[in-house]
């Protein structure tokens, strides 16, 4: 089992009812923003690491998909044909795929300004005290986002829920607990409540720019961050 990632699961399965019109002939990872499917904006962060695998699974419009990675032999597509599994059936059902132990999760409907999100969280990562590390930005750098936070980074950047920063939807995680949960549809953060519990469970601080790009919206707003020439 490895302690150190290799491998990065891309959720890309979801129907982005939020993204209105723009969804009802495509899937949200293939809308566009600032020239770019959102599938793409992910990718190049994937990239900067170079990991040995990169999994993507799909559901909705999963011929769109399929076309639009036909290029990427690295990158194996699971299509959740029957339903969407959510974060953690996600990534238990590509587990044969990933390999054992730690791996990247991310989120495809974000824009990124600054260093590489994947290779802080991988510099950060320590196997030995953390079964998961999730990336997590202040309110100020986090685009558009309205809310009062999700996390509150305590002592030694362990992490409980609060009005706080804002996670990314990026993390670092352990996979050997997702045999404890029997469901076959259901999210990460039922393995993330029996990590807080346990006091397995941190956060980083993203020191760049971060946009949610869930709405129309958010198109516009990760356009302009990316626009800028500082962080």
């Amino acid at each position: 089992m490895r302690d150190s990632p290799n491998a990065v699961m891309l959720f890309a399965a979801g129907f982005g009812t939020r993204m209105g019109t723009l969804t009802k002939d495509r899937p949200k990872p293939l809308v566009n923003v600032a020239g770019r499917a959102l599938l793409d904006h992910a990718l190049e962060q994937v990239d900067g690491i170079q990991p040995d695998s990169i999994v993507v699974n799909c559901h909705y419009f999963p011929d769109q998909i399929k076309t639009h990675l036909k290029d990427r032999a690295d990158i194996t597509l699971i299509h959740e044909d029957q339903e969407i599994l959510e974060t953690g059936g996600g990534l238990k059902n590509a587990l044969p795929a990933l390999g054992s132990g730690s791996v990247f999760t991310m989120n495809t409907d974000a824009a990124w300004l600054g260093p590489n999100p994947l290779q802080a969280l991988l510099a950060a990562w320590e196997p030995e005290k953390m079964d998961a590390l999730l990336l997590c930005v202040p309110l100020q750098h986090a685009v558009g986002h309205k809310g009062s936070g999700d996390f509150i980074l305590g002592s030694e950047d362990r992490i409980t829920y609060g009005a706080g920063d804002i996670y990314t939807g990026l993390q670092i995680i352990r996979t050997d607990r997702l045999s404890e949960i029997s469901d076959v549809s259901f999210s990460l953060k039922l393995l993330w409540a029996k990590l807080l519990v346990e006091q397995r469970m941190f956060g980083l601080c993203y020191t760049g720019k971060w946009c949610d790009v869930g709405t129309p919206e958010g198109i516009t707003l990760a356009e302009n961050m990316l626009d800028q020439t500082d962080v």
